[in-house]
């Protein structure tokens, strides 16, 4: 397999996506024997008679309750596969933050992750010519562009992931649930929904998240969830003991406190949710990622589309 970017070329592209995209896809996707995404789709044709003796699964049972009559349904496989890569740019995603510098995590952030991994790949889908979209949302869906595979549409992405790296916005809190809701509703052709979120959500909306997963899945939509998150602060809760001002990103709420007053109920919460999350994409046969953006966008999305190839 090929060589890929080391990290700190990785870092001194910033944000630069279309050649960062370029380099990393040529550095390890060129290298594998078949593709990590497959056209999959079926599309509804048309119906005819059904003939006595063949099998009965494909029977359209309404249209035999409205005609008193047994009728077929006939499909055509679609070539060509169509991705909508959701991504949360909701505040807590520029975590890590540095209020007195805010350049210093610009290009190491979660929110910068996702948009270099949906640089990526959606560069691995328009070489296959294969058709590709981007939403964003935080509280409310903010950007949603259909799925082509031109090279324009390409590069207008590109240029709405390198505006949410460099303009970082602040105290704008997420809508998880909502916005699935909405994505599940005006994806009309059945597609690949790839999900980068850090899930920030409160325990009491954690079945409206679960709901509008499931609501994609109803809609037979393939779902990869990537859920990103410095486990070693977000997820481990590992700060010195201390004491720290933690400011709530979304609302600007602060906080003062040492780390291990909180630390074993946080972490007991937080693993909580998160096998929970686990568990119900396992449930609603959902691709759930975990994403430490502490390993780097290139190992992870490596390991992961080297597995989703061998299972094609």
């Amino acid at each position: 397999m090929a060589q890929i970017l080391e990290t700190q070329d990785i870092r001194s592209l910033g944000s630069n996506l279309e050649l960062l995209a370029q380099q990393v896809v040529e550095g390890f996707i060129v290298g594998m024997h078949r593709s990590p995404f497959h056209g999959f789709s079926v599309e509804f044709a048309e119906h005819r008679l059904y003939n006595s003796g063949e099998a009965t699964r494909h029977i359209d049972w309404k249209v035999f309750g409205r005609t008193d009559k047994l009728f077929v349904k006939r499909y055509e496989e679609e070539t060509n596969l169509r991705c909508q890569i959701v991504i949360d740019a909701s505040s807590t995603m520029y975590y890590p933050w540095d209020e007195k510098q805010p350049d210093k995590y610009k290009y190491l952030n979660k929110l910068c992750f996702s948009a270099q991994s949906a640089a990526v790949l959606m560069n691995v889908l328009r070489r296959q010519r294969d058709a590709f979209g981007l939403t964003l949302f935080d509280e409310d869906i903010r950007f949603k562009s259909g799925a082509k595979s031109s090279t324009i549409h390409y590069r207008l992405l590109l240029s709405k992931l390198v505006e949410l790296i460099e303009n970082p916005q602040l105290n704008r809190s997420t809508n998880l649930a909502a916005s699935l809701h909405q994505i599940a509703e005006s994806i009309h052709r059945r597609s690949l929904v790839v999900i980068f979120s850090d899930v920030m959500e409160s325990p009491e909306h954690a079945e409206e998240v679960f709901a509008a997963l499931q609501h994609l899945r109803y809609a037979k939509h393939e779902v990869i969830f990537f859920h990103v998150t410095d486990k070693s602060k977000e997820l481990d809760f590992e700060f010195e003991n201390r004491p720290y001002l933690f400011i709530d990103m979304e609302n600007g709420e602060e906080v003062r406190l040492q780390p291990n007053q909180v630390k074993e109920y946080y972490t007991q919460q937080v693993r909580a949710f998160t096998e929970q999350l686990r568990m119900k994409c396992l449930q609603f046969k959902i691709d759930f990622v975990e994403a430490d953006i502490n390993q780097g966008f290139v190992p992870i999305l490596q390991t992961w589309m080297t597995k989703r190839a061998k299972m094609g």
